[in-house]
């Protein structure tokens, strides 16, 4: 429970506040490139027997079939690998199968000019070179970024996640009177992410731990909160929790209440 998290798997929002991200995996990002890949042949193969039927009926000769055949690939392998990505916001049906999204390095949506950048240096590093570039280039970066992410500042975020039983603290009634009086606002948001996870696995944990790690988590918070209580840890943390929760809960609601007076004065200007 002590480890901390990756700063290369965290973002800031507007606010200052690392968000918790994960980039899909190497073998997941794979696995969904060949989905993808086998979608583009489909499509090539579709073009290939229309311009046989094409060619049947005495609508191509051999300068327009050329032309065809380019317009094939560049469709195939270009446009439409941009229009999808464009279109599902970042996903494509590899990306859905495998449940990533492409997004930016800062964690927010693409657009147009990163599916554009990804699309064109996709055919060099995946058809033109047999997805060696991309598999040595997604194999060593830290987010299995291949060489259209790099250059177009984005990677693929996992988007889908084990479905959580929802489990809201509640304030021990112990705590009532000291709930008044705290202050926990120093808190670190990494600190109390921690926590937050430690008492989201505690019933599943071995008793004698999970009264070691309260303990530890305490002694790391102990700094930062004011008073300290006299009570268990874990009832300690619960409180903690639950303070924070409200804090931040009183924050948006303030934070609202400006929104809507900035946007009736703006609109009575």
């Amino acid at each position: 429970m002590s480890a901390q998290l990756d700063a290369s798997d965290e973002v800031l929002s507007g606010e200052a506040v690392a968000i918790d991200v994960q980039p899909v995996g190497f073998v997941l990002r794979a696995a969904g490139a060949i989905i993808d890949l086998l979608v583009g042949l489909g499509v090539f193969l579709l073009t290939i027997f229309l311009r046989i039927w094409l060619w049947d009926i005495g609508l191509l000769d051999d300068a327009t079939d050329r032309i065809a055949l380019i317009a094939s690939i560049v469709v195939s392998f270009v446009v439409l690998p941009i229009t999808m990505e464009v279109a599902l916001k970042g996903r494509s049906l590899g990306k859905l199968a495998v449940g990533g999204r492409i997004v930016r390095i800062d964690g927010g949506a693409t657009g147009f000019r990163h599916a554009f950048i990804r699309a064109l240096l996709g055919v060099l590093e995946i058809y033109m070179t047999l997805g060696s570039v991309a598999v040595l280039s997604g194999a060593f970066s830290s987010r299995s970024q291949r060489l259209g992410d790099m250059v177009a500042g984005t990677y693929s975020q996992r988007v889908r996640t084990p479905k959580l039983i929802p489990s809201v603290p509640v304030l021990p009634p112990m705590l009532a009177g000291w709930a008044q009086i705290a202050d926990v606002a120093r808190l670190p948001d990494r600190l109390a992410r921690r926590i937050s996870q430690f008492l989201q696995s505690a019933p599943r944990m071995v008793p004698a731990a999970r009264a070691r790690v309260a303990q530890d988590l305490l002694a790391e918070a102990a700094p930062f909160v004011s008073p300290i209580p006299a009570a268990p840890a874990e009832a300690v943390l619960v409180g903690i929790t639950v303070l924070r929760r409200e804090r931040e809960r009183r924050a948006l609601q303030i934070a609202d209440r400006r929104a809507e007076k900035l946007t009736g004065r703006r609109v009575g200007v």
